[in-house]
């Protein structure tokens, strides 16, 4: 079986938990979710900061509307595979959301 690359796109429940003890137990779960995939964390990824979007005339706006908070990418047997790992994330509970992608390699 050939295994794909799917990147993880977070949609919201980025907000850093207020507290050093929820910071640490936030940070503890995602060590844990990481810790279940193994090596099919291809790349745990990191938060989003400030953006600026590039329109297609060559104009810059900051900022963007994807809603975009963060990403992962993982190595999965399928599409299926990677949604399976997806469900597990600790953004989840923060009232996010996961945009899973399969990507191709084409270069």
């Amino acid at each position: 079986m050939i295994v794909a690359k799917y990147l993880l796109a977070y949609v919201g429940g980025g907000e850093m938990p207020s507290t050093p003890e929820a910071q640490q137990a936030s940070m503890e779960a995602w060590g844990a979710w990481f810790g279940g995939i193994g090596a099919g964390v291809a790349d745990p990824g990191n938060p989003f900061g400030p953006s600026a979007t590039v329109a297609s005339n060559g104009s810059v706006t900051d900022g963007t509307t994807s809603g975009l908070t963060g990403y992962t990418v993982l190595t999965a047997d399928s599409l299926a595979d990677a949604v399976e790992h997806a469900k597990g994330c600790p953004l989840l509970k923060n009232g996010g959301s996961i945009q899973v992608f399969e990507t191709f390699n084409i270069m």
